[in-house]
């Protein structure tokens, strides 16, 4: 769903009561863990952590002005999704997460290519979330895109 926000404690008001709790988490776990440089933001409607202009300035290749992404949040229709562009562009780390996923929730996995989606509020896997986000530093995020994904 989009949601008309211009903070994020904005987005995270309009949410529909049975999620925000669920956001809320994730977001704090996402800020408790992910490596100093990326920075919060809103990004294509949702919640986002990107690389900033200052720490990597081509941008996004698809919209220069727009600085790198790399982890948005989102409340959809039917689920909260979490876009992990590290794990579309790094095999060993689509790989691990996969392996791990079960280790951590009673629900099978419903993952895109960089989408994971949660449809059950209680079964999100909060601590795997974490040990994800500890996983890519903007640096390195830096150069697998220009490896794999900046065209």
């Amino acid at each position: 769903m989009q949601y008309k926000a211009t903070t994020i404690q904005e987005y995270i008001e309009q949410l529909p009561e049975d999620r925000k709790g669920a956001i809320q988490k994730l977001l704090g776990i996402i800020r408790s863990h992910i490596p100093q440089g990326f920075e919060e933001t809103l990004s294509y409607g949702m919640i986002g952590f990107v690389v900033p202009h200052r720490l990597y300035a081509p941008g996004y290749h698809c919209d220069p002005k727009l600085p790198l992404p790399f982890v948005n949040l989102a409340s959809q229709k039917n689920y909260i999704a979490l876009y992990h562009s590290g794990i579309y562009a790094d095999k060993n780390l689509y790989e691990w997460f996969v392996v791990e996923y079960p280790k951590h929730a009673t629900t099978k996995l419903d993952m895109g290519k960089s989408c994971i989606r949660f449809k059950k509020m209680s079964d999100i896997p909060f601590d795997l979330i974490g040990d994800l986000m500890t996983k890519m530093t903007p640096q390195q995020w830096i150069a697998l895109y220009e490896k794999n994904v900046k065209r």
